[in-house]
C-alpha cells in the first residue's frame, strides 16, 4: 500500500491529465481510430515499441517479415492518439545488429527518448559508449524464435558485465520454457535484467508455470524489472479483456509495482495487417491490471525515469 500523500498526488496527476484530450486518429499497424478512456499523465512512457524505416535503413535478411508503415512519422500518430510521450525504441530483428534505424529515432524525437540495442560481444568499448551517448540504455536478447535469433544464450554473460559497466539492463524477450533453461544464468547475470511481454509464460498454466516463479524471484532480488505488454501475445481468449494476460499482469503489479513499465508493442511485429491490436484498448487495459490504490502514474512516469533515465517529473 503506498502511503495516503503519494496516493493523492497521482490521482491528481491523472485529474490534470483528464484535461488534455487526445483525439481520434487513424495510426498505422493499429486498429480503431478512438482515444483511450485512461488519460495519460504528463511525461507517460511507452517502454516498448520498434521503429522499421527501411527506406533510410535497409533491413537484414530474416524470415519474419516487417511491419511497413512503421517510422517515426507514423508512431508520432499514435502517440497524438494514446497520449504517451516519452518512449523506449527497440531493434527489432529485422535489423539484427544494425541500431541506425533506433538511434536516429531517438535522435529525432530528443529528449524523451532512449534506446535498447542488439550487439554481439564482437563489439567495441567505443562502439558501445557510442550507443550509450546517443540513448541506448539496454542490450536486447530476442530468443524466443531460435530459427530467426541473431543471439544466442551464450553471449548473454559477457554482455551482461559489459551492460553493468554501463549502467544498462540486458532485456529479454523469451518464452517461460526458456527462462526455466536459463535461470541458473539469469540468477547470476550482475546486469539488471528486464522481460519482455510478461516473460510470456506457456497458457494455460500462466502465473502456475515454473518460470513464472523463477522470474518473481529475480524481482525480490531487487534488479529485475517486467514489461507489462503483449497482452495478445500472452492470451488465447483475445480482446478486450485479455483474461489470461490480466491474471498474470495483476499477479507481477501485485507483486512488484516499483519494478513494472508499460509498452505498447506497436506496430506489432508478427501479426498480420488485418489482425492488428486496438491500441487504446490495449492502453485502457492499465487500469484492470494496476489496483487502484497503486494508480496508473508510477509504471507510466517514475518507474521509467528509474529504469531508462529519464528526468524526474
Amino acid at each position: 500500500m503506498i502511503a495516503r500523500r503519494t496516493f493523492i498526488k497521482n490521482v491528481a496527476t491523472l485529474a490534470i491529465a483528464a484535461v488534455r484530450p487526445c483525439l481520434a486518429q487513424q495510426v498505422s499497424n493499429s486498429a480503431g481510430t478512438g482515444p483511450p478512456r485512461l488519460k495519460a499523465p504528463a511525461n507517460a512512457c511507452d517502454c516498448h515499441m520498434h521503429i522499421y524505416d527501411p527506406d533510410r535503413f535497409p533491413l537484414t535478411p530474416n524470415p519474419k517479415v516487417a511491419p511497413t508503415n512503421a517510422a517515426v512519422p507514423q508512431y508520432r500518430l499514435l502517440q497524438k492518439r494514446i497520449g504517451t510521450t516519452r518512449v523506449v525504441i527497440v531493434t527489432p530483428r529485422n535489423y539484427a545488429t544494425d541500431n541506425r534505424a533506433t538511434v536516429d529515432a531517438v535522435a529525432q524525437l530528443g529528449a524523451n527518448a532512449r534506446g535498447v540495442a542488439v550487439v554481439h560481444p564482437t563489439a567495441t568499448d567505443a562502439e558501445l559508449r557510442r550507443l550509450r551517448d546517443a540513448g541506448v540504455r539496454g542490450i536486447r536478447f530476442s530468443l524466443g524464435d531460435p530459427a530467426t535469433a541473431v543471439v544466442t544464450p551464450d553471449m548473454v554473460e559477457p554482455l551482461s558485465k559489459r551492460a553493468a559497466d554501463l549502467g544498462w539492463h540486458l532485456q529479454f524477450n523469451v518464452d517461460g520454457e526458456q527462462v526455466v533453461e536459463l535461470a541458473n544464468l539469469l540468477r547470476r547475470l550482475p546486469s539488471q535484467i528486464v522481460f519482455d511481454h510478461m516473460a510470456h509464460p506457456p497458457l494455460p498454466a500462466g502465473i502456475n508455470h515454473a518460470s513464472h516463479g523463477i522470474v518473481r524471484g529475480l524481482i525480490d532480488k531487487g534488479r529485475t524489472w517486467v514489461k507489462l505488454s503483449g497482452a495478445y501475445i500472452n492470451s488465447n481468449a483475445g480482446p478486450p479483456s485479455y483474461p489470461e494476460a490480466l491474471t498474470i499482469a495483476q499477479a507481477f503489479v501485485k507483486a512488484a509495482p516499483e519494478r513494472m513499465v508499460w509498452g505498447s508493442d506497436w506496430p506489432h511485429p508478427g501479426l498480420p495487417n488485418n489482425k492488428k491490436p486496438n491500441d487504446a484498448l490495449l492502453f485502457d487495459l492499465l487500469s484492470e491490471w494496476v489496483p487502484h490504490e497503486v494508480t496508473p502514474p508510477p509504471i507510466l512516469m517514475q518507474n521509467p525515469e528509474a529504469l531508462y533515465g529519464f528526468g524526474k517529473s
